[in-house]
């Protein structure tokens, strides 16, 4: 006996559908690309084929464990709970709720109780020492949006399947299936816009594959993107090549900041030829249509902020922003009306560093910093919910130290990994295939508006929900009774018939309530935001809800991306701010690096198709082959300092010795590590034996970007050295 279910593919920002074959013990026994998901339309990667494996891996935790010393048991969950609970209640009394800490990882966005509880929980523990992987990836993306746009989550992504042009940047989809560009299949999309006749340029210090696919590689030194782009900018208006056509205040003042990057001057920075950077500025503006995408090598640079911003002024200086074919913004089913108002970073500073907040949190480059150093509000008591900083945060040795110094810490992870052995409880999760899942955010960054919920495949046979453990812990640190879901959705329609103009305005709230689906809290939460959403029953507008995702489980077509600025700015000015003071200001900083002489080694990233941060280092077929940990470095280099087969790659911070894979494929005087390794004192059993190094062993907290706080994993100053040879450090 065996059973079909189709679930959307939670492991990378894709949204893939998925079949699964299930046999009668749960156990799944074949998994293939949902070919009826009008998104993904069958497309499978592998590490949605290996979602089983995962899914099952014997190394998962299955019940809360307790350390006492350096020895764990196994425990019941009120036990842990309880746990918890004193330990929290001991801190706050003692030191107040700025002693506390918590630290979002990159799972949580992938999961539907991580998206809707994690919030509350950070609100329930009262602190603002909030740290996430956001500042060690995108945050420079949220801080440009919002200050150009009026809101952190207002993101144009390329209309892929109808542009012209394609200008991409630090990018490598063919790897990581696409970021803050929600697109399944992301290769074959990129296929088809060259078989249409379209151009894909794709700029990187390596030779991806997505380089490989393009039309043209440019090869440009590892963190000046921006230079690059102003390069562009620069000639859009030296040329008069400009056709601004949405809303705009600033245009005088970029123009005035772009006559310092002429293509001659940048490209001493870069390495890309002027007549290189003038041609692609002439093309972008010839193009019948374009779009400019810049994802994570850009992000995680020194100026990540400025590189992030200028992707969106030479979309709005092309005409293409908010214009099929061009940058758009999408419709997410759950989308809710904001007001507004001035966007703004910096509400409140880290207390060592002074380092500013940014949507609520600050970088997780200062989290060592506010551990060890005592002094009022000193972090005695660390929550972190699947997340491993000590390989994903920069100098993770620094926070592998720390951690161990914490009063108490409890992790809610379905791993014993290289952060959470230091926690003195941990809160296992249940299974994929035994939670609901809809992707609240990454719906909002699709190239098509898409919705799907896929419920529980498997029950949870007694185990706490994922949302319970988060709501539990929510209740724990805030002191609260009572359902929190119940409360939310309270608040929700109160708002809702409450609000002049609105389709339920006037109307009663247990009316409301009564119409509601739903076997959980969750998922009744889901269905007011879909039902209240701009598809949504309750909306005037559709009759979306979660009845109808239900009885749709392959998924809904939502149509195209439409042009939609008018809605999406909330900017107090209600045009796009194209010259922030915040950003002009940090084009200073910019400009007085214009003439620095690169290091001669610098390290950058690189992605691997099977693989996704640390957590899946784990399952047999996603390590081996292309997905090792090693140091791609140019055969030129190797032979100039006499390299055999491994080398010592040494930073201000750290060092590492790494086996060599020489390869053309990357610029001479750059060298590439990926992410997520160093698993040699690992309890996950796959992953011990392919342990690899991790490249924050290498990587400077003290080096950000200055407006967001992100921190800079791209251009980190290397020294290369053969085994053996012994220098002063």
């Amino acid at each position: 006996m065996t059973a079909t279910v189709h679930r959307t593919c939670p492991l990378c920002e894709a949204v893939c559908g998925l079949a699964l074959t299930l046999d009668e013990g749960g156990h799944v026994t074949g998994v293939r690309g949902d070919k009826e998901d009008p998104f993904s339309r069958g497309f499978i990667c592998p590490k949605g084929a290996s979602l089983g494996r995962l899914d099952e891996d014997p190394d998962r935790l299955r019940k809360p464990l307790i350390r006492e010393g350096d020895l764990w048991r196994e425990a019941g969950w009120d036990e842990a709970f309880a746990l918890v609970g004193e330990n929290i209640d001991r801190v706050v009394e003692t030191y107040g709720r700025q002693a506390l800490g918590v630290y979002l990882g990159n799972p949580v966005v992938h999961s539907m109780a991580g998206s809707l509880y994690g919030g509350p929980l950070v609100k329930a523990l009262g602190t603002r020492n909030v740290f996430s992987a956001s500042t060690a990836d995108q945050m420079p993306k949220h801080v440009s949006s919002g200050l150009m746009f009026g809101h952190p989550l207002a993101i144009p992504v390329p209309d892929l399947d109808r542009t012209d042009f394609l200008l991409m940047l630090g990018a490598n989809p063919l790897e990581s299936n696409g970021s803050l560009c929600t697109a399944p299949d992301f290769p074959g999309r990129l296929k088809a816009l060259r078989a249409r006749g379209g151009r894909l340029v794709v700029v990187d210090p390596r030779r991806t594959r997505t380089a490989a696919l393009a039309d043209e590689h440019v090869s440009v030194r590892p963190g000046t993107d921006a230079y690059l782009l102003f390069g562009l900018v620069h000639t859009l208006f030296a040329e008069d090549l400009t056709r601004v056509a949405a809303p705009v205040d600033g245009l005088d003042e970029v123009r005035e900041a772009a006559k310092h990057f002429p293509p001659e001057v940048v490209s001493r920075r870069t390495g890309v030829p002027a007549d290189v950077v003038a041609r692609l500025a002439r093309e972008l503006a010839a193009a019948p249509t374009a779009a400019v995408y810049a994802r994570i090598g850009t992000c995680t640079a020194e100026f990540g902020t400025l590189a992030q911003w200028l992707v969106d002024v030479l979309n709005v200086l092309t005409g293409n922003l908010d214009r099929p074919g061009g940058a758009m913004f999408p419709k997410a089913a759950t989308e809710s009306p904001g007001r507004r108002r001035a966007y703004t970073v910096g509400r409140w500073r880290s207390r060592v560093r002074g380092l500013p907040e940014a949507n609520g949190e600050l970088p997780v480059a200062t989290l060592a910093d506010e551990i060890e150093t005592p002094g009022e509000g000193q972090i005695r008591l660390m929550v972190t919910v699947a997340g491993n900083p000590v390989l994903s945060a920069p100098h993770g040795d620094r926070l592998d130290a720390a951690f161990a110094g914490l009063d108490f810490m409890v992790s809610v992870d379905p791993y014993l990994n290289e952060t959470t052995r230091h926690a003195h409880v941990i809160l296992p999760p249940p299974r994929v295939l035994q939670s609901g899942h809809f992707d609240f955010s990454l719906l909002g960054l699709a190239v098509r508006n898409y919705a799907r919920y896929s419920p529980p495949s498997l029950p949870l046979d007694g185990r706490p929900s994922e949302a319970l453990i988060l709501s539990r812990l929510a209740q724990i640190a805030s002191g609260l009774e009572g359902d929190l879901d119940e409360f939310v959705i309270g608040g929700m329609l109160a708002k809702a018939v409450e609000t002049p103009g609105s389709a339920v305005a006037g109307r009663d709230p247990a009316e409301l309530r009564a119409e509601l689906d739903g076997e959980t809290g969750a998922e009744r939460r889901l269905d007011v935001m879909l039902r209240l959403g701009p598809y949504g029953a309750w909306a005037g507008k559709g009759d979306l809800s979660l009845r109808k995702l239900l009885d749709h489980p392959h998924g809904l077509d939502l149509g195209p991306l439409e042009p939609r600025l008018g809605e999406v700015l909330r900017t107090a000015s209600g045009v796009v701010e194209l010259a922030p003071p915040q950003l002009m200001e940090d084009v200073e900083r910019l400009r007085g690096r214009l003439e620095e002489k690169p290091p001669e080694f610098v390290l950058i990233g690189r992605r691997h198709l099977r693989s996704n941060n640390s957590w899946m280092h784990n399952v047999a077929p996603l390590v081996g082959g292309s997905n090792t940990c090693t140091l791609q470095i140019h055969p030129a280099d190797v032979a100039r300092l006499g390299l055999d087969g491994v080398a010592v790659v040494r930073s201000a911070k750290g060092e590492v010795t790494v086996p060599l894979e020489p390869t053309e494929a990357i610029m001479p005087g750059v060298v590439s590590l990926p992410h997520g390794w160093g698993h040699a004192d690992s309890t996950q059993t796959v992953a011990a034996e392919h342990a690899g190094v991790s490249v924050n062993a290498l990587t400077d907290e003290t080096a950000i970007d200055v407006p967001s706080g992100n921190a800079v994993f791209n251009g980190v100053p290397v020294t290369i050295l053969p085994t053996g040879v012994i220098t002063a450090h």
